[in-house]
């Protein structure tokens, strides 16, 4: 096994472990034990527990840019953006372990990994909001604040993958899933007229 090969088997080993037994509960002895190695081994790799959960929460949040696609304005969009949800949903679903461990572990692990953690999440802000800004101005969006409607979708996204994992869903689901995401967040679903109907005027009593 080449050093690369070893890291990532470390890294595999580690994600099940920090999934199983939460970061904090998590010890060094358990992802060598799951890992088959010595612990010589793993401090040739990584310095800590956190070195590792760090490239964990790195590389998956990489993987997650990588699979969203930029919106293509001379191509029918309704399709490229249920595509991207769809891959979205998968890259979670598909691994349920980190999605477990970015929902629940990673934050409030220190200041400083919030810090990190409060960045990417800007960044991934910032895009989705230029992108709905463009799209407003393509009169696919509709008005309003688009940073605001950054956070519903970001907010609504996080819970979904949080309950899906929770109840088992796996990316055989995600098709499903991202049906429904698209239809909400064409159409919503309430459906009531702008102002509140009047109230049938009563009767006088006799």
């Amino acid at each position: 096994m080449n050093r690369e090969e070893r890291r990532t088997q470390l890294l595999t080993r580690a994600r099940e472990v920090f999934a199983k037994r939460g970061y904090h509960a998590a010890r060094i002895d358990d992802i060598i034990e799951a890992a088959g190695v010595a612990r010589g081994t793993f401090y040739l790799y990584f310095d800590d527990k956190r070195g590792v959960f760090e490239e964990l929460v790195d590389r998956f949040l990489t993987r997650l840019h990588l699979s969203i696609l930029r919106i293509d304005v001379t191509a029918p969009v309704p399709p490229q953006v249920r595509e991207n949800i769809r891959r979205v949903l998968e890259l979670f679903l598909a691994d349920r372990a980190m999605t477990k461990i970015l929902l629940t572990d990673a934050p409030g692990l220190d200041s400083e990994f919030d810090r990190k953690l409060k960045s990417v999440y800007d960044v991934v802000l910032s895009l989705l909001a230029d992108s709905l800004a463009e799209g407003q101005a393509l009169a696919i969006v509709a008005d309003g604040d688009p940073r605001v409607y950054a956070y519903l979708t970001v907010g609504a996204m996080k819970e979904l993958l949080y309950q899906a994992v929770q109840q088992g869903m796996g990316e055989a689901d995600a098709p499903r899933l991202g049906e429904q995401v698209y239809a909400f967040l064409r159409h919503g679903y309430l459906k009531l007229p702008e102002r509140p109907a009047r109230a049938p005027a009563r009767k006088p009593r006799a």
